[in-house]
């Protein structure tokens, strides 16, 4: 036992503490999440545009709107991130190689085909009659749309796009394919110089969970705010 620990902590050492490897982890982490917000406010942009073109709809009536909304999301969510981040590096960007820019482009384009069916069900979760109330006071479509339903809906979509930027935190672990040292290549790149698989993936994996953790954590408390507000 003694020895298994003494061996644990030499190789513990060599992951976080010789030559200041630890300072590689956070690089990697900070890379990981400024993908991750810029993919997150990008794909809040495309989704909500999505969700309205979606919406264009009108009582089964298909516009030329919703029919490009329908088709991006299929194609979206009918075909796997990594060959899409693939895609965007070797195909579509081929001459830029700016693996911050392709990751956050894949990222955003990918989580705004989930965000626009987030946004979209969120809006019809509200009352028909609070469209028509809004209506019946004289506001404009424009509006009632802005200033009474969009509200509630606010309140209905905050906690899954909550846990859609959990997941595109995790997705992001993909973005070595691009060259980009985020944790897990970090991590990885590690492992080849201490030939030690086990504590750099770890570490890593540990890192993951509690950014994760703390992230669920926040977002139970914003949901449980929200719950007592409608409520009162």
């Amino acid at each position: 036992m003694r020895e298994w620990l003494i061996g644990a902590q030499e190789k513990f050492i060599a992951a976080f503490i010789t030559d200041d490897r630890w300072k590689l982890y956070l690089d990697g982490l900070g890379v990981t999440v400024m993908i991750s917000l810029f993919a997150a406010v990008l794909g809040l942009v495309i989704g909500t545009i999505l969700a309205f073109m979606k919406l264009s709809a009108k009582e089964g009536k298909k516009t030329i709107w919703s029919v490009i909304a329908n088709v991006y999301i299929d194609v979206i969510r009918g075909t796997p991130t990594v060959l899409q981040i693939l895609i965007m590096y070797n195909v579509i960007m081929v001459s830029s190689k700016n693996g911050v820019l392709i990751a956050v482009l894949t990222f955003g384009i990918n989580s705004g085909a989930y965000v626009a069916e987030i946004i979209r069900a969120g809006i019809l979760a509200v009352d028909k009659g609070q469209t028509e109330a809004g209506r019946s006071v004289g506001l404009s479509g424009v509006r009632t749309m802005a200033y009474i339903v969009l509200p509630q809906a606010f309140k209905n979509v905050l906690p899954p796009i909550g846990n859609e930027f959990i997941v595109l935190l995790k997705e992001t672990a993909i973005v070595g394919y691009v060259a980009l040292n985020d944790l897990t290549r970090i991590s990885n790149q590690i492992t080849s110089r201490t030939y030690d698989a086990f504590m750099p993936l770890i570490g890593a994996a540990v890192i993951y969970f509690i950014i994760i953790k703390i992230l669920t954590l926040l977002l139970a408390k914003l949901e449980r705010r929200l719950r007592q507000s409608d409520n009162r």
